[in-house]
């Protein structure tokens, strides 16, 4: 049994929080003790975050492959060609390195995109599969199968050996596709078959005649496909009218395409030809949300060239949510801790009795406070265990006396 002690919860009360058998047991008033196993005074305490679309496989290579246009393309064509570079005990290696980043953070479960086919083969899927066995128990990692095109020829053959070979999810890039439409329902089969769900990259692009958004959740509802979709990027949703925008996004509740927003990502690499009135790049957050769509927040990229300089916090990307999605900071940390559960199938957590016990603790008076600051001071529990805690030492000098 673990005792934390004079916490502060999300809506402001203080308690003191038993943890016991992985779950939490009990949540009551503060008891005024100090003999608990953790003093949470001056923390927020808050269910630990989930990483809804990582590229683990990609991860901190930025320094290695650079982008020299900044935008999608660029990033794509650099990374296929250093592709060669990376061994199966690279890859492994960096994504380890990340996940213990993500940890740190407040991070106990990560949905992973990694590439198949081509250049890649099925290396970089061998490395993952086993960075996930390494991190079982502690951090939950999902692994998707992204190939590339055209899907109606051996990327198709390259999605089902991956579900066969260890990935847990279907993915690949349909608006890239020379027959969008017709890859989506390549990636749809290929999900059914394999009784698994389905993650595509969507219309990553600002070319409002790319909405292959609309074709998933028309799929999905039409074939009654049960194994759950989820749809990341989305860009080109926020280019269209609002009549449209409102249609899709109701499309999307009702077929129960959960929709992954990556502002970090998508702000950096969207929009680069349009030098007046820039467009932020994110989808259309509000009206997916005012249809009642799943709209959960993802980093995507860590340090790599499709973003050099993304750090693993989902308290960055709840920020940026704010920031340029416009949602209130409540709105934006539930982006990227109960939406982004729900997004994945796992069980939803609260600081309540009887919910899994995966939280993590931020130093901040509320929680405002504790996303403005994003300090680095936190403590993280998967199970009930303590997995991670970091604490930042500061020194603040005066300035020297007057004469």
């Amino acid at each position: 049994m673990t005792w934390l002690r004079n916490a502060t919860l999300p809506d402001g009360r203080q308690c003191d929080v038993r943890l016991a058998d992985g779950t939490i047991s009990a949540v009551v008033p503060p008891a005024g003790l100090d003999d608990g196993d953790a003093d949470l005074t001056g923390y927020v305490l808050l269910p630990s975050f989930v990483e809804p679309h990582a590229h683990l496989d990609k991860a901190l290579t930025a320094s290695q492959v650079d982008n020299p246009t900044g935008d999608l393309l660029g990033a794509i064509r650099a990374m296929q060609a250093a592709a060669d570079r990376f061994t199966k005990a690279d890859i492994a290696r960096r994504a380890d390195k990340a996940l213990r980043v993500m940890l740190a953070h407040g991070t106990t479960a990560v949905r992973s995109h990694v590439n198949v086919g081509s250049t890649m083969g099925m290396r970089a899927l061998e490395a993952l599969v086993e960075v996930r066995a390494a991190w079982a128990g502690t951090v939950d990692l999902q692994l998707v199968a992204l190939v590339g095109n055209p899907l109606d020829g051996a990327a198709g053959a390259n999605l089902r050996d991956a579900l066969r070979s260890g990935a847990d999810i279907a993915g690949g890039c349909p608006h890239l596709d020379p027959m969008p439409d017709r890859a989506v329902g390549i990636c749809l089969d290929a999900a059914g078959e394999a009784d698994k769900p389905i993650d595509l990259h969507t219309d990553e692009t600002l070319d409002p005649s790319k909405l292959t958004l609309a074709t998933l959740a028309g799929l999905v509802l039409r074939t009654g496909f049960a194994h759950g979709a989820t749809a990341s990027h989305c860009v080109s949703l926020a280019v269209q009218p609002v009549a449209v925008q409102q249609k899709v996004a109701e499309l999307v509740r009702a077929a129960g395409v959960a929709v992954v927003a990556l502002p970090q990502t998508n702000l950096f690499l969207q929009g680069r030809d349009r030098p007046v009135g820039t467009p932020r790049g994110l989808t259309a957050v509000h009206a997916l949300q005012a249809a009642g769509a799943l709209v959960a927040a993802g980093g995507d990229n860590l340090r790599d060239p499709f973003h050099p300089v993304g750090r693993g916090d989902p308290l960055e990307v709840a920020a940026l949510m704010v920031t340029a999605g416009h949602l209130s900071p409540a709105a934006a940390v539930a982006s990227v801790t109960a939406a982004p559960r729900a997004a994945l199938g796992l069980p939803a957590v609260a600081v309540e009795a009887g919910a899994p016990a995966d939280l993590v603790a931020l130093r901040g008076e509320d929680l405002v406070a504790a996303l403005g600051a994003a300090d680095q001071d936190r403590l993280v529990w998967r199970a009930g265990r303590l997995v991670a805690t970091t604490t930042v030492t500061r020194t603040l000098h005066a300035p020297p006396a007057p004469d």
